[in-house]
């Protein structure tokens, strides 16, 4: 017999042998728990930098490495080929950095927030140590602004002051870490790149 057309089986539960919720948790439920989200293989993948994050010492500066060979590749096989003296050098790389490298910056941002939300739901962690891809944009972020091109001192000196604020974290660095998701993760290491890329046009500036 079906208990949803038998009167007598609804009024009587025990009778018909229906098995109900229990307390302890010894029946059965209808309760319907969420399920848990997938596996995030590819976002796992983009999250640590490629497996970079999983190593036990100094992953974040391995992670800004991941950033300086970017930039430094995009330096590499697309020079800008423009007159060291002249006035427009700085119109000329501010173009050259729009053209080429600034979507490529925007693409590792985005990926950034999305792969980074994914990991940190998936296993119940605000910021993991593991995901680096917040070190690999904050660190390109920091050429990028600086317009650092075609000077192994000034990829040198970006790293060194990216690492710096990266872990002294000014402001608003911490309250950046708030935010929710993906955003926490790679908001504060945007803020460090900023900072860094400032350095960067103040040692420009002192002639470095």
């Amino acid at each position: 017999m079906n208990t949803k057309t038998d009167p007598a089986a609804s009024e009587d539960p025990a009778a018909s042998g229906a098995e109900t919720s229990s307390p302890s948790g010894t029946g059965c439920s209808n309760t319907q728990y969420p399920a848990p989200p997938p596996n995030p293989n590819f976002a796992l993948f983009v999250a640590t930098a490629g497996g970079l994050g999983y190593l036990r010492k100094a992953p974040g500066t391995f992670g800004s490495l991941v950033g300086v060979a970017i930039f430094a590749l995009f330096d590499y096989f697309c020079p800008l080929d423009i007159v060291p003296n002249s006035s427009h050098i700085i119109w000329a790389k501010a173009l050259w950095v729009a053209m080429w490298i600034f979507p490529v910056t925007l693409i590792i941002a985005a990926t950034g927030v999305w792969a980074s939300s994914l990991v940190a739901k998936r296993f119940g962690e605000k910021d993991p140590q593991y995901v680096v891809i917040d070190e690999v944009s904050g660190q390109h972020l920091t050429y990028v602004l600086a317009l650092a091109l075609g000077s192994w001192k000034y990829l040198l000196l970006g790293f060194i002051l990216f690492r710096v604020f990266d872990i002294w974290k000014p402001f608003p660095a911490r309250r950046a870490e708030s935010l929710p998701g993906g955003w926490g993760i790679m908001a504060d290491d945007w803020i460090a790149g900023i900072y860094a890329a400032i350095g960067l046009w103040i040692a420009r500036a002192a002639g470095f």
